[in-house]
């Protein structure tokens, strides 16, 4: 890989993903709104689109070339149909963040259990995706669009909910604030169960998918997973403190209608391996806690 262009790659993962492709002496070509900042100076080069205006992608791209592209900020089927046939051409893999969330509400889910070459997408625009089946509905019509229709190889990457001390959603942090303050939280399903996955490794992952000759879908992340009921009683053994659950109390960012997690075998058998869920949340846990002031 000489040449990368990123959609995104001015938050969280997307950020990591860009150091690492420096880091490895890549070309990067970073594409977004131009309305976040970022650290790169001069190591990267800069397009301005809008991903609901498949016109300024056409513009943006013309006469140009990249080995590869990650997409990390494709919210609609439109946006994935307007990207494809702006990049036809210019490119020789892509490489789609996709989510979890493709799949019904369950545990353990293998990658067969959404086959987005059976799915019809309707063509829409990403502000007619509403809440959570809203979002699952925007990335498997992205998914089919991208496998249906792309002349180039496809990875579409389903990532679990992801963590890291760069978290700017602060989802598990909620927690352990709550619990280190006492303030009460109320959490809906406590034995409903969620895969994750750290942001460093995350980024790692989509470069070393993007180097490697796999296509298709590919669920990442630490394996296992986690009730709500076990994070909340690692955050009390930890903190050595009793949570505060009421059902008038804040509402938790992980109460989601159903549990959602992800067989990781697969990535696995590629020579993927993550960090160890217990360890991971015990680690962020802690340095929450130790960075609270």
């Amino acid at each position: 890989m000489i040449s990368a262009l990123i959609l995104g790659g001015t938050q969280f993962v997307g950020k990591r993903l860009v150091q690492l492709l420096l880091d490895e002496g890549v070309e990067v070509t970073i594409a977004t709104r131009g309305r976040t900042p970022d650290s790169f100076g001069d190591q990267v080069s800069r397009l301005k689109i809008s991903r609901e205006d498949g016109e300024s992608l056409r513009v943006a791209f013309q006469n140009k070339q990249w080995d590869v592209v990650f997409d990390q900020t494709c919210y609609s089927s439109q946006e994935a149909l307007d990207t494809i046939k702006a990049l036809e051409g210019k490119i020789q893999k892509y490489v789609f963040t996709s989510s979890q969330a493709v799949y019904d509400f369950g545990t353990n889910h293998k990658e067969e259990n959404f086959n987005a070459l059976e799915f019809q997408p309707s063509l829409k625009p990403r502000g007619e995706y509403i809440g959570y089946v809203g979002y699952q509905e925007a990335k498997r019509a992205a998914e089919a669009i991208l496998f249906q229709q792309a002349k180039v190889p496809v990875v579409a990457v389903r990532f679990p909910i992801i963590v890291g001390k760069d978290d700017y959603t602060n989802r598990l942090k909620f927690h352990v604030d709550h619990v280190a303050d006492g303030k009460a939280m109320f959490i809906e399903n406590p034995d409903l169960r969620y895969s994750f996955i750290d942001s460093a490794e995350a980024a790692k992952f989509l470069v070393s998918i993007a180097k490697s000759d796999y296509q298709g879908a590919i669920n990442p992340g630490s394996s296992g997973d986690s009730s709500l009921r076990e994070l909340v009683t690692l955050i009390e053994d930890l903190m050595e403190k009793r949570a505060n659950l009421q059902s008038d109390g804040d509402p938790s960012p992980y109460n989601l209608p159903g549990s959602w997690s992800v067989d990781t075998s697969r990535a696995n058998s590629l020579g993927c391996y993550f960090t160890p869920l217990d360890q991971l949340l015990g680690q962020l846990v802690r340095y929450y806690a130790d960075n609270r002031h």
